[in-house]
């Protein structure tokens, strides 16, 4: 009888650990699957979380790997300023979204916002490149 009971005791001490294992496997297991797969949605961050956000999002693009404007739409949400110009048929235009805060007065302005520049929806130029490049084609006659 003793022995059944000794045996029975070592059982659920097995089945307790193997329990608690499992359990937090699954709790790993869920916390990655929400780090990986859960896309952030921009509209309802703040805007402080949005601004990193922002940032780190848009340092990540390069200008060789074919990002197309409603690839970044999509991704970082509406801009928070924007301006166009059409050339013939040739369509320029500047996403400008905000990656820090230089006064806070509840204003967002270019200076406190990364530029991206699509030509035809492309992009084509990120930062102080794109500014300068969409004030070239606004200054230039059509």
């Amino acid at each position: 009888m003793q022995a059944n009971i000794q045996h029975l005791t070592s059982h659920f001490r097995i089945s307790k650990l193997s329990g608690f294992i499992l359990g937090v496997l699954i709790y790993v297991m869920l916390t990655l699957a929400v780090l990986f797969w859960y896309q952030d949605d921009v509209e309802q961050m703040t805007w402080a979380d949005r601004e990193v956000f922002n940032h780190k999002i848009i340092s990540q693009y390069t200008l060789n790997s074919g990002i197309n404007q409603q690839q970044v739409l999509d991704r970082l949400g509406s801009p928070d300023i924007t301006a166009a110009k059409q050339q013939g048929n040739t369509l320029y235009q500047v996403l400008y979204y905000r990656t820090h805060r230089d006064t806070p007065d509840g204003i967002t302005t270019t200076a406190e916002c990364t530029a991206l520049l699509f030509k035809n929806r492309q992009l084509i130029a990120i930062g102080e490149s794109a500014v300068l490049q969409y004030q070239a084609v606004r200054g230039s006659a059509d």
